[in-house]
């Protein structure tokens, strides 16, 4: 609260004045970027939805990298947030899924929201880097030993493949595993 405070120019316990404690301020933060978020339609097809609400999560998550660890690391339970679930728990029940298969379905589907998010905003190298640093590393990985590394490297480095990271891959695949039954 004392370097926010020291940023905004202002004494400490003046900020005590619109908000109580740092977890308040935590949970504003949140709220304030979920109202961002693409919210699904309940009574919309649910492939279609998840994916607009996936893409969404993910593009509000790059532009704040600070969001994705307080989103998983805390109970947030603003009113945007509640919102936002109670729509993509609609949207799949409403489709035919039972609250079991949605609650999976949404685990599932931020899971791989939040884990491409951080290994993205985290990965060592930028894209365009990759096949430079495949052509550095090539030489360091043995060929007898690690023989698919080595070729999968071999053909990032020579452009044959671009090593790039596809978030609507993984979603497809998550997406693909799903089929509404009522029985589960």
């Amino acid at each position: 609260m004392r370097n926010l405070a020291t940023q905004l120019g202002v004494e400490a316990m003046s900020l005590y004045n619109h908000i109580q404690n740092k977890d308040e301020l935590l949970d504003g933060m949140v709220e304030n970027c979920v109202k961002h978020f693409t919210f699904p339609k309940v009574g919309g097809y649910w492939r279609k939805e998840m994916k607009k609400r996936a893409k969404s999560v993910r593009k509000i998550l790059l532009l704040h990298p600070w969001l994705t660890m307080l989103l998983v690391s805390r109970v947030n339970v603003g009113e945007n947030l509640l919102k936002y679930f109670n729509d993509t728990l609609g949207c799949l029940v409403e489709s035919g899924f039972s609250y079991k298969q949605a609650d999976q379905m949404i685990i599932a589907i931020d899971a791989h929201i939040y884990g491409f998010t951080l290994q993205e905003l985290n990965f060592p190298f930028k894209t365009e880097e990759y096949s430079q640093k495949a052509t550095e590393y090539l030489p360091m990985i043995p060929k007898d030993q690690l023989p698919y590394f080595y070729q999968l490297t071999k053909d990032v480095a020579t452009r044959k493949y671009n090593g790039k990271h596809n978030f609507e891959f993984g979603l497809d695949l998550i997406l693909d595993g799903f089929h509404p039954d009522p029985k589960s």
